[in-house]
């Protein structure tokens, strides 16, 4: 009986999943795989808020698997010597896995494919499974990727993408193979404490219900902050719980401007994935060096502690940074506006701000984070990278009653209005009564330096 194995890693489903179809296409039995490699822990992306939704997301795929038949075998250690380790006892002929684009993940590949040829097996890695259009598929040209967003929209919304595969009916794993047990969201500490439910049927039952209830507003709407009517779908696309490919399909039939701005966002998620593939390096390294001074010292740590802690003084940078301690999860419009204090306000590293956001991000990946934060930065792909945001105009433009602060910040709780952006502006008693911080810097002030740290722009 012919056995092929699919490997599993940040396609975490059994809906438009091409590497179990074509397994299933090759073969009689098929052993879906999962290893907890711990080379992940040791990059420092085993943060907890992951693993509870990954541990999520594992057992929801297990009982997709077993409404079909089968099962997901679960094995810990290094992944290439554990598929090798499976093919062998299960006399397998392939193995299926989703293409990636960090260096991780082609230094995987690479390592998997010798190991298996070796063995006299094959690998097959199929595209067009995380992104919706493949990296390297749409190219400028003269180069390797898009370095500017809009042209890389354009071609990309022209490419024709590939239609939804249904979740398969059956699928039959051999008998007897060794699994270790799930994890359990329960084993991992220091998860945020409304942190969401991961796996692909509460991601599927999301989308749905987005889609009928948010949608035909996003366009107007997905930079409100109180109203949050942003889909939330980050996480179940960082694990592949929702096809990104699915999730085209279904706004573009659902039609309307909203739709098309919500599908332009899952452009941008392709458009950092793609410069990431070609640009491994700027998961760390400035992607367009602004030789910026940044801040060091014991005056800047200070700054970074209360930035993390929301304690700032701005009140809507620290209501996006208390939302994301306590969900796991931060609005897009609080992302921007935090990353650009942090970067151009305070002047401190992105890469100090990355690495605390990948710490607490439950959809926090390489591309994503890394290219956001350096499009932030002004280090990255923005095409007018001296651009600061003003945390205060922010404020009255995308919280413009005060709603979002009044709910993160408690402290200001008693503050009405617009008059909640700017405690400071209170006189006497009423802003001695306040248990909230001074301002850390003075905008104005801040923004001289910027100007003068990046030669007067």
């Amino acid at each position: 009986m012919t056995v092929s194995v699919v490997l599993y890693t940040s396609d975490l489903r059994v809906h438009d999943h091409p590497p179990l179809r074509a397994a299933l296409e090759g073969a009689e039995e098929v052993v879906p795989v999962f290893v907890r490699d711990p080379a992940v822990d040791r990059a420092g992306f085993a943060a907890p808020n992951r693993l509870a939704f990954l541990a999520d997301c594992l057992a929801d795929l297990d009982r997709g698997l077993a409404e079909r038949g089968g099962r997901l075998v679960v094995r810990e250690g290094d992944t290439v010597s554990e598929v090798l380790d499976l093919v062998r006892r299960t006399e397998a002929d392939e193995v299926h896995m989703a293409a990636g684009v960090t260096a991780f993940a082609a230094a995987r590949e690479a390592r998997l494919r010798k190991a298996l040829e070796n063995d006299g097996r094959r690998l097959y890695v199929h595209d067009g499974v995380v992104t919706v259009v493949p990296p390297g598929d749409v190219l400028p040209q003269g180069s390797d990727h898009f370095a500017v967003f809009t042209p890389y929209h354009r071609r990309w919304a022209a490419e024709p993408i590939r239609t939804p595969l249904a979740a398969p009916r059956a699928v039959r794993v051999p008998a007897g193979v060794r699994s270790a047990p799930l994890p359990r969201r329960a084993a991992v500490a220091d998860v945020s404490p409304a942190l969401a439910v991961g796996g692909e049927s509460e991601g599927r039952a999301r989308l749905g219900a987005w889609l009928a209830a948010h949608a035909d507003a996003y366009e107007e709407r997905h930079d409100d902050l109180a109203g949050d009517v942003t889909s939330r779908l980050s996480p179940y696309l960082h694990f592949g719980a929702v096809s990104a490919t699915e999730a085209v399909h279904r706004a573009n039939r659902r039609g309307g401007a909203g739709a098309a701005a919500f599908v332009r966002q899952l452009c941008w998620r392709d458009f950092h994935h793609q410069v990431l593939a070609a640009r491994p390096s700027a998961a760390g390294a400035d992607y367009r060096p602004r030789h910026d001074r940044w801040r060091r010292g014991a005056d800047a740590e200070a700054d970074l502690a209360a930035w993390r802690e929301g304690r700032t003084g701005y009140p809507v940078v620290d209501a996006a940074m208390r939302q994301l301690a306590h969900e796991g999860w931060m609005h897009n419009r609080g992302r921007l506006l935090t990353a650009s204090f942090l970067t151009k306000t305070l002047r401190i590293d992105w890469r100090e701000g990355a690495r605390h956001f990948l710490g607490l991000l439950v959809d926090g990946d390489v591309a994503n984070n890394q290219l956001n934060w350096q499009w932030a930065a002004g280090t990255g792909t923005d095409t007018r990278p001296n651009r600061v945001l003003n945390p205060v105009r922010q404020a009255r433009r995308y919280d413009p009653d005060g709603a979002y602060v009044r709910r993160w910040v408690p402290e200001l709780a008693g503050l009405d209005g617009p008059a909640v952006h700017e405690p400071w502006r209170l006189v006497g008693l009423d802003r001695a009564s306040l248990d909230y911080p001074e301002p850390l810097v003075d905008l104005a002030e801040a923004l001289e330096r910027f100007r003068a740290d990046r030669g007067g722009a």
